[in-house]
């Protein structure tokens, strides 16, 4: 029978005995099937193929050559150059090892995560990649480039991790501060309307109820059946906001639609998406497609934040990202990456990547692929090792998201009550920005500044404080967008008072 595959943060440890590698009795060997076993264990097998997916092994075993990148994570000694039996043209062995040094300079990259004893990630370990850029790079190093199925693997990895280089860059490149604006933007000019987290997440499960059992519906009666239940939890629900919540899901092709003569169509759901995960499944999908079409690049984790008001979906949100993806994505991204780049005026000279992006987004992504030349096989490697590298040097060079990541918006925070979103769904989408409290210990911090107190302290009427704060909460900032002058001076009064009193103590 099969053994259950280890875990992918686990790289550095057989996953038959799950002692570390190293470099005399346990040294790593790579299959070419991706799955990568010391050579003790290897040499138990009862049967010459993969414990992991029984995919037989065709080569001798002691032929296999060791996997000198993880053999150097787990500080095991590199012969700079390794005989391979099995190329025998000199040309070629050359290629081999110019692909091989490519791998090994990657997976440097996964040095810092290695914990004092090497055998995994450890989640204090910082590094410059980020999570899905690391899992694709463990994909890469595990791949047998001796083998032809480890070649194919290895170009598909090295398009993989590439086409994720791309869209970290242009992650980099995008104002986080108007990603949400631009992304609600544009799902209104679909004529659909995302509600907040809790809302839409009620306005899902009513048009369920309203439908159950295969029932059909005009969209006047839906709209109206959610509307009436919603309005006691949430007041601010109308028929026109719902009705571009089903306007997205009538977009995702959630519907199956009868038209009927001089009245109106009746709306039924379609039997897969009777239940909610598969519902809401769609409906994010949808969202993510109109963000894409839209040239925008959300990282997973802000989906999450967006769409949930927490960070526990970002596996969810990362699976339809990738179901997404179609072999056309990849040279798409790179135009888009360039338009960002011509935006920015490319102060990292960033531009002179596109060539080796356009090589890798050129490399046929499917299983049946022929097996790649071995100069083919280089060029592919030396291509996404200089995208690579190429990135973590805006990272560390010039990018700003990475200079402070722990700095919060500079614009004042009124944290006088608790926020609905953290205590309802134990996350908060606005983050740092977010003018209500998220913590006991910011509601105690400034819990003798209630709006009350504000209106007292400056003589002024509670709603003239009301409105002020309430448009800083909404916008971000209580500055006119066209002339940046205050748009209210008792924010600012407010401000200046609170400044001399914490000098006068």
């Amino acid at each position: 029978m099969p053994v259950q595959a280890p875990q992918w943060t686990e790289f550095l440890l057989c996953p038959i005995c799950t002692q570390t590698f190293e470099e005399t009795v346990r040294r790593p060997i790579s299959l070419g099937c991706g799955h990568t076993v010391c050579k003790m264990c290897l040499n138990k097998l009862h049967r010459k193929a993969c414990p992991f997916d029984q995919t037989a092994i065709a080569t001798d075993i002691e032929q296999l050559p060791v996997n000198t990148a993880l053999l150097q994570l787990v500080g095991g000694q590199v012969p700079k150059v390794q005989p391979v039996a099995l190329i025998t043209s000199l040309e070629d062995s050359q290629h081999y090892e110019e692909a091989r040094q490519c791998v090994e300079e990657l997976a440097l990259y996964l040095k810092p995560l290695s914990n004092n004893r090497g055998v995994g990630l450890s989640s204090t370990a910082q590094s410059m990649l980020s999570r899905p850029m690391q899992r694709k790079l463990v994909t890469l190093v595990h791949c047998q480039l001796v083998e032809e199925e480890g070649r194919v693997r290895a170009m598909r990895a090295a398009r993989s991790l590439g086409e994720r280089t791309v869209t970290e860059l242009i992650l980099q490149h995008q104002n986080p501060q108007q990603l949400s604006s631009n992304l609600w933007a544009a799902v209104r000019a679909r004529g659909c309307q995302f509600l907040g987290p809790a809302m839409q997440e009620e306005a899902l499960k009513l048009v369920l109820l309203a439908l159950e059992d295969g029932l059909a519906l005009s969209r006047k009666v839906l709209v109206l059946f959610v509307v009436q239940r919603l309005e006691p939890r949430f007041p601010q629900a109308s028929k026109t906001s719902i009705g571009h919540v089903v306007q997205l899901l009538y977009r995702a092709s959630c519907f199956k639609v009868t038209k009927r003569d001089e009245d109106s169509s009746l709306m039924q759901l379609k039997e897969e998406f009777r239940t909610y995960e598969a519902l809401r499944r769609e409906h994010d999908s949808q969202i993510v497609q109109i963000a894409m079409e839209g040239g925008l690049r959300i990282a997973p984790d802000q989906w999450s934040s967006l769409l949930y008001g927490d960070q526990s979906h970002k596996s969810h949100m990362q699976s339809i990202i990738d179901k997404l993806q179609t072999p056309a994505s990849f040279a798409q991204s790179v135009q888009e990456l360039t338009i960002a780049l011509q935006r920015t005026g490319d102060p990292a000279n960033l531009n002179q990547l596109r060539p080796h992006l356009e090589l890798l987004a050129n490399i046929d992504p499917s299983s049946d692929a022929p097996p790649p030349k071995w100069e083919q096989l280089e060029k592919g490697l030396v291509a996404v090792k200089t995208v690579v590298h190429g990135l973590v040097d805006f990272i560390q060079n010039h990018s700003k998201k990475g200079a402070d990541p722990q700095q919060p918006p500079q614009h004042s925070k009124y944290k006088t009550y608790m926020c609905r979103d953290m205590k309802q769904k134990g996350g908060c989408p606005r983050g740092a920005s977010c003018t209500f409290a998220h913590s006991q210990e910011e509601l105690e911090k400034n819990e003798g500044y209630s709006m009350r107190e504000i209106a007292k302290k400056l003589k002024i009427s509670y709603n003239a404080v009301y409105y002020s704060l309430h448009r800083t909460a909404r916008t971000g900032s209580n500055q006119n967008r066209r002339s940046g002058r205050p748009r209210c001076k008792f924010l600012h009064k407010f401000v200046n008072i609170l400044v001399s009193e914490h000098l006068q103590r």
